[in-house]
């Protein structure tokens, strides 16, 4: 689909006015919103659990993913510029493999890192992806693959979700089994903030406004990325 030269609606005004309400109200009421920690409200039903519980994973997996706006932020950016059904899935997949092997490997081994830095390298995939889009590496004369950025921050996004499920406490009883449907349900979350991100970038290419809106649209991202990453230094250097 070619953005900026077909007619109808221009919906621009609306999408910029709704991103940067959003955003706007996550910076005054404080970057906490963005960690989306879900260890208080369910910590003591994932203890009470011993034995394979697929569903309860399956949906906790899925809140996790849908309600974690700096995943939702990174694929965003991710998305933000891909044009075709083959490139979307190659990058999605690309961040999947990533957080799949570290979010399996670090709870099976109980490995991971202070929550708050992994929290902060999440924010700061954020920014990197949003300063991409805005053509910042170009201008710095960076060639990244971004296939390969992709990957690697998925590993991170990964390494956080271990980390907030392993501060869930889980049962060793079953945990492979929790753990899988714990993931799947990631996927599943993963799928449906793609599709309403997705549905409303395809909306919004079809107005003679994307590309100069696009600027912005990032520039917001990257804002949201730092304000994140901003927090959680802090969270850190104050436990």
């Amino acid at each position: 689909m070619q953005t900026g030269t077909l007619p109808g609606r221009d919906y621009a005004p609306l999408l910029r006015t709704l991103a940067m309400l959003a955003i706007g109200a996550l910076l005054v009421t404080g970057a906490e919103v963005l960690a989306h920690d879900l260890s208080e409200a369910n910590r003591a039903y994932v203890q009470s659990i011993n034995g394979p519980a697929p569903i309860p994973f399956l949906y906790l997996g899925a809140k996790h993913m849908v309600t974690g706006i700096d995943h939702v932020l990174f694929l965003v950016g991710v998305v933000f510029f891909l044009y075709r059904v083959r490139d979307v899935v190659l990058y999605v997949s690309l961040f999947t493999l990533g957080h799949s092997l570290t979010l399996l490997g670090g709870v099976l081994l109980g490995t991971g890192l202070n929550s708050h830095i992994v929290d902060a390298i999440i924010g700061f995939s954020v920014m990197y992806k949003a300063f991409e889009n805005m053509g910042g590496l170009r201008k710095l004369g960076l060639a990244i693959d971004t296939r390969l950025a992709v990957l690697v921050f998925g590993l991170f996004h990964g390494l956080g979700l271990a980390t907030k499920l392993q501060d869930l406490s889980p049962s060793k009883d079953g945990l492979l089994a929790n753990l899988i449907s714990f993931n799947i349900g990631v996927e599943i979350g993963q799928v449906l903030a793609l599709v309403v991100v997705v549905v409303l970038l395809n909306l919004w290419r079809t107005t003679r406004s994307f590309a100069r809106g696009a600027f912005y649209a990032n520039a917001l991202l990257l804002l949201a990325g730092l304000a994140l990453t901003i927090h959680q230094i802090m969270e850190y250097l104050q436990a």
